[in-house]
């Protein structure tokens, strides 16, 4: 494609995007079927270079109002993803000379703003927590994510898949803590690789994976995932069970449900029954109070621990609606709690990296419900063999009380959890 085709097509989704009405990945998708001339490279550079300007919006407000053109053709040049030499082949004079300038700009004479890229309300509980770490995670979240994939190990083994991966081209290494998860180098189309068409390969962050791990789901048990959302740890889950037992995997959207039933196909699950439910207080919950061996809650939340794939979310998040998440996070929590029976666990989880959705509403749980005995995160991975599982961890007497995950730290999302037993 004409690289000023391609430059206008990049202006015109970041222009789309940045009104923030729907979620930019959502934009994207409506985007390329709208546009099906584009082809993979098209893609990725579309893709790449409104997720840029979405990871550094802040410093892109701030250097775009010396250029010319619309507003969203000069994001989209600040932000443009490939080879320089391509992109001024679609510039003028003018707009060469200031990017140029913008390139030369230092970040040592920046504003603190525009090197972090954060809304201000959510730098102060960040650096509470991190302190100088505040900086190091700023500069990993305006990074992409790697590719990470958990193997099915109901029929194969991560050694096995890793050969089979790199026989294809794939190079692969093991991850650090999951011992089900591979990370794959790049970026690579895996849709005809013969591993996923099998359903020996699924797309699941580590963090992630280790989530599935806490719940330690065992043969012929009764489990509910209450929030199963796309199925990612359902799968894993059932898959840790050996395919026996009884997996509910609930949700309130139909929609995501039936687009995880091809994928239980394919990953030969079939101990899974994903079922919608319209509120946490369905009669499903009633049905079964008492009576479940394990539950995970993986609550719905702001997703700030996602925002090296989802950079949207900290334009489209506020303080508001944090306070409205962390209050329905609370209704959940208790209404799933019913169903645990006598001696089994819940597992509480966000991919949030802020106390209001993670410790404040564990510890309001604990104080609430003494019945429930809280567990040592870190004891709980060690005793699956997890290495440096105390490293995966924060809070409580000896600090592994939670499982407190960090991109700068793990080079995973921002994961939380906490585990309880009950009496």
């Amino acid at each position: 494609m004409h690289p000023k085709a391609l430059l206008e097509a990049c202006a015109d989704l970041v222009g789309r995007v940045l009104k923030f009405d729907h979620p930019a990945d959502q934009v994207v998708s409506r985007f390329f079927r709208e546009h099906r001339e584009f082809g993979p490279r098209e893609r990725t550079t579309l893709s790449e270079t409104v997720y840029a300007v979405l990871r550094k919006k802040l410093l892109f407000d701030h250097l775009s109002p010396s250029g010319s053109g619309s507003k969203e053709r000069r994001m989209a040049i600040l932000g443009f993803y490939g080879p320089r030499d391509f992109l001024k082949s679609a510039l003028s004079d003018v707009e060469k000379r200031w990017l140029d300038n913008c390139d030369q700009v230092s970040e040592a004479d920046l504003l603190d703003r525009h090197r972090h890229n954060l809304p201000e309300w959510l730098v102060a509980p960040l650096k509470a927590q991190l302190g100088d770490g505040f900086w190091k995670l700023t500069e990993s979240l305006s990074q992409p994510a790697p590719l990470d994939l958990r193997v099915n190990t109901i029929a194969d083994k991560r050694s096995d898949v890793q050969r089979e991966l790199a026989t294809a081209g794939i190079k692969a290494t093991p991850t650090p803590y999951s011992p089900w998860g591979l990370r794959v180098e790049g970026k690579p189309s895996l849709a005809k690789v013969d591993a996923f068409q099998r359903g020996a390969i699924e797309v699941q962050d580590e963090g992630s994976q280790l989530l599935a791990l806490l719940l330690d789901a065992k043969r012929g048990e009764m489990v509910v995932d209450f929030c199963a959302g796309a199925g990612g740890k359902t799968m894993a889950i059932g898959a840790s069970m050996r395919n026996t037992g009884r997996l509910y995997a609930w949700d309130t959207s139909a929609h995501r449900l039936d687009a995880l039933k091809p994928r239980l196909a394919r990953g030969k699950l079939s101990n899974v029954h994903p079922a919608a439910i319209a509120h946490e207080r369905d009669d499903r919950v009633k049905r079964l109070a008492g009576k479940i061996d394990r539950v995970l809650v993986d609550a719905p939340c702001s997703g700030l621990g996602t925002l090296r794939r989802n950079p949207d979310l900290k334009w489209r998040q506020s303080p508001a609606t944090v306070s409205e998440m962390a209050a329905r996070q609370q209704a959940i929590l208790l209404s799933a709690a019913r169903l645990v029976k006598s001696g089994g666990r819940l597992v509480y989880a966000t991919c949030s990296l802020l106390p209001e959705e993670n410790e404040d509403i564990a510890e309001a749980f604990s104080a609430a419900h003494p019945d429930f005995v809280p567990q040592d995160a870190g004891q709980v991975l060690e005793s699956l063999k997890v290495d440096s599982a105390g490293l995966l961890c924060s809070g409580g007497d000896r600090g592994t009380r939670y499982l407190r995950l960090w991109p700068h730290l793990h080079a995973t999302d921002g994961f939380f959890a906490a585990i309880w037993n009950q009496a």
